[in-house]
């Protein structure tokens, strides 16, 4: 999910239409992803691979991933916005779509959809 305007970060593989995205470490570096792709690559630069950098760990993918989803206090993660101009870095990071970013329903919403049965989630 986009931190500014929290927006499911469609890929090009989904039937919702792509945007913009640019990726934010703490050090301002910023990598821009005109079309995401899916698999947590923006602009070139892997998402967990950066993570793992930031907190000392090297270039791992495999690393990041597990910081990604431990319980370790005070990880520094990546940011995804919209619009990185004015942005201020947040440590915390984006929070985890269920959709992934291509499992949409035909009518789906974002804030709103059902279940493959046709079910509320929110039930």
């Amino acid at each position: 999910m986009t931190q500014d305007t929290d927006r499911s970060i469609a890929n090009k593989w989904s039937d919702r239409e792509t945007f913009p995205v640019y990726m934010v470490d703490d050090k301002g570096n910023v990598w821009h992803e005109p079309y995401y792709d899916g698999y947590g690559e923006f602009g070139g630069k892997d998402y967990y691979e950066l993570l793992a950098e930031m907190n000392g760990l090297g270039p791992y993918r495999m690393l990041g991933l597990e910081l990604a989803f431990s319980k370790t206090p005070n990880v520094k993660h990546p940011n995804l916005v919209e619009d990185h101009v004015g942005w201020t870095y947040n440590p915390e990071g984006p929070e985890s779509c269920e959709l992934q970013g291509f499992f949409y329903g035909r009518d789906s919403d974002e804030d709103d959809h059902e279940d493959d049965w046709g079910e509320d989630d929110d039930d």
